[in-house]
């Protein structure tokens, strides 16, 4: 047992030592590929652009959209993190309540699904990145990683797909019907929401205007 636990004691410090070097690395280069793309079925699409690049509509649906405390929260929002524990409790099963921050972790550095173990490394990962990278580098590798279509992953790539132009040049409809989508890029449309999913694109729009008068983008423009 000694040699076993000597065992053990190496390889969450080597995993440690891996993943703190990942993170400080990533601060500074982009991120080649995600497991995430290597596993899709579709193979995949990308284009990595700094955020000068990408329209600051798009941050703020995004934020409207996904985590209205982005730039308030530390990686976690405690009330919807308790929120999704207690429909877990009704539910018998894992649901949302993950912030920016946690997503751009997954994303980055594990695999999607769900998992009480998965989770727990999410949380480290999302403690590393807010301590070293910030919430601009945050946001930038979100909006360049997170999956926007069938086999299309990035703004950039999202932008080109669907309107056929640039991220750096996104409309407030376009900006939050893009992010009305990310939750499930594989089933919601884009270009041609309907019912619930078109009115949930009009208010992310809307919304986009609480964003820009609350200064709730700050943190990433400082």
């Amino acid at each position: 047992m000694p040699r076993v636990s000597r065992i053990l004691a190496k390889l969450a410090l080597a995993f440690v030592v891996v993943s703190l070097t990942l993170i400080i690395l990533f601060r500074f280069v982009p991120v080649p590929v995600t497991a995430t793309m290597l596993m899709d079925p579709n193979g995949f699409t990308k284009d990595w652009e700094p955020l000068s690049n990408i329209d600051r509509n798009l941050v703020r649906a995004v934020i409207a959209a996904e985590d209205g405390k982005f730039c308030s929260h530390d990686g976690f929002d405690r009330e919807a993190i308790e929120r999704a524990m207690r429909r877990n409790l009704e539910g018998g099963r894992i649901r949302g309540g993950s912030t920016i921050s946690q997503q751009t972790a997954k994303n980055v550095f594990l695999w999607q699904g769900g998992g009480y173990f998965r989770k727990g490394l999410e949380a480290g990962f999302t403690f590393g990145i807010e301590k070293l990278w910030g919430k601009r580098r945050i946001m930038e590798v979100y909006l360049n990683v997170a999956e926007t279509g069938i086999g299309t992953y990035g703004a950039e790539a999202g932008a080109r797909r669907y309107f056929r132009h640039s991220a750096a040049r996104l409309s407030t409809i376009e900006a939050a019907r893009m992010a009305a989508a990310l939750p499930q890029p594989k089933e919601r449309s884009v270009t041609n929401p309907r019912g619930w999913l078109r009115r949930h694109g009009n208010s992310v729009a809307a919304r986009i205007g609480v964003v820009r008068r609350d200064r709730l983008d700050a943190c990433v423009y400082e």
